[in-house]
C-alpha cells in the first residue's frame, strides 16, 4: 500500500559526487551544494526523519598524463560502472529497511546503479516498478547512436535493456526496467535514434508540447494513477536540466524552454499527495555553472514540495481528481524532525 500523503518518512540521504558520465565537469559538487542550500534541514522541517549517510566514494584511475586530466568518456566508463555497484547496493538496502532513499548528483549515468537496486528490492517484494524520468533529454541513447560517448545521456537505454551495450556493462541495471512503465517529463532535446527507440519500446515521453497543450496535472494524474491502479513503487529521476534555464542555470547541458517554476512544483506536489514516491535521485547540478546558488536552492524548493510542503493544508475533493483546503485542518507540526549523520563526522 502507498504511504499517506502526510506520512513522516525515514529518508535516507545519499551523495554521489560524480561527472564521470558528463561531458563537462562540475557535476560532482552537486551533493555538497545541495547540502550546503539546506535541504536536509529542509527535509527535517517537514517533520521526516532525515539521515546523511555521506557520500559514496570510488578511486578513479588516474589520467594519462597532466596535460589531458579529462579523460576520454571510454576511460571514464570503468568509474562509472564501479559506482553503479556501490549505489546499486545503497539503493537495495535502504529500501529493505523500509527507508525512501535520495541520491545526490552527480550526472545521471548515476542511475544506472540507483534504479539497479531499485529493481532488485521491487523484484524481490513482487511490486511493480514505475519510472518517472523529469527531463530535458531522453537519456535513451546508446554506445551505437551517441555521437559523444558520454553516459548521462545512455543510462535509461541500459535500464531498459537496449542490447548495443558491450558485457562490460553486466549487472543487475542491465535490463531491470520495463520500457512500457518509463514515462519521461519535460523532454525538448532528444536525438533522432533515441526518438526511433523510444518509440519503439513504447516509453511515454511527455515532451513540453503535450505539457504545452494538455498541461501539466492532467498528464501527472495519469502517470500517479497508472502507478496507483497496481500498487506501483514509483521513482522520480529528476534532472535540474528539465526547468528552464532563465530559473536553473546551474546545468551543463540546458535547452531553452523548459518547465516553469510552478510548473515544476505542481508536478512535485502532485507526486506527494499521490504518496506513491518511494524513491527519488536528484542529478545533474553543477554549482560551477550555477549561478550563486539558484538552482541549488530551486532543486530544495522542489524536494521540499515533493516531500510535503504545502502554502496550506489539503485534502482530496472527492470525484475531482484535485485537492481542496482542509476543513479544519491543523497546520504540520515540526516536533520530532531530526537529522542524523550516519557515517559522517559531526
Amino acid at each position: 500500500m502507498h504511504q499517506p500523503a502526510d506520512a513522516v518518512r525515514s529518508i535516507d540521504i545519499f551523495g554521489i559526487p560524480t561527472d564521470a558520465g558528463a561531458s563537462c565537469r562540475g557535476d560532482g559538487m552537486g551533493p555538497e551544494a545541495l547540502r550546503v542550500a539546506g535541504l536536509l534541514d529542509t527535509l527535517a522541517a517537514l517533520g521526516h526523519t532525515v539521515s546523511d549517510h555521506g557520500d559514496i566514494v570510488w578511486h578513479e584511475r588516474p589520467a594519462p598524463n597532466a596535460q589531458s586530466p579529462w579523460r576520454l568518456s571510454t576511460e571514464r566508463q570503468a568509474d562509472v560502472l564501479a559506482l553503479a555497484a556501490q549505489s546499486c547496493q545503497r539503493a537495495q538496502a535502504s529500501l529493505q529497511a523500509g527507508h525512501l532513499p535520495v541520491f545526490l548528483g552527480g550526472d545521471h549515468s548515476l542511475s544506472m546503479g540507483t534504479l539497479g537496486g531499485v529493481a532488485r528490492h521491487c523484484a524481490e517484494i513482487g511490486k511493480p516498478l514505475f519510472v518517472l524520468w523529469v527531463d530535458a533529454h531522453g537519456d535513451f541513447n546508446t554506445p551505437e547512436t551517441s555521437t559523444t560517448g558520454n553516459l548521462h545521456g545512455m543510462p535509461l537505454a541500459l535500464l531498459c535493456g537496449e542490447p548495443d551495450f558491450g558485457p562490460e556493462f553486466d549487472g543487475p541495471w542491465r535490463g531491470a526496467i520495463d520500457p512500457r512503465n518509463v514515462t519521461i517529463f519535460g523532454a525538448r532535446s532528444i536525438d533522432r535514434p533515441e526518438r526511433t527507440l523510444l518509440e519503439a519500446r513504447g516509453v511515454d515521453v511527455m515532451d513540453m508540447r503535450r505539457i504545452d497543450e494538455m498541461g501539466a496535472v492532467a498528464l501527472m494524474r495519469g502517470v500517479i494513477e497508472r502507478v496507483e491502479a497496481v500498487d506501483g513503487h514509483l521513482h522520480v529521476s529528476l534532472d535540474v536540466d528539465v526547468m528552464d534555464p532563465s530559473i536553473a542555470p546551474g546545468a551543463g547541458t540546458p535547452v531553452a524552454g523548459g518547465l516553469t517554476f510552478r510548473e515544476g512544483h505542481l508536478a512535485m506536489e502532485m507526486l506527494h499527495d499521490s504518496g506513491c514516491v518511494s524513491s527519488v535521485d536528484i542529478v545533474e547540478l553543477n554549482p560551477f555553472l550555477d549561478h550563486a546558488g539558484m538552482s541549488a536552492r530551486l532543486l530544495v524548493d522542489l524536494a521540499a514540495s515533493l516531500f510535503g510542503r504545502q502554502i496550506m493544508a489539503r485534502s482530496p475533493m472527492r470525484g475531482t481528481g484535485f485537492t481542496g483546503l482542509a476543513s479544519g485542518a491543523a497546520p504540520y507540526s515540526r516536533q520530532g524532525a531530526t537529522i542524523t549523520a550516519a557515517g559522517r563526522q559531526q
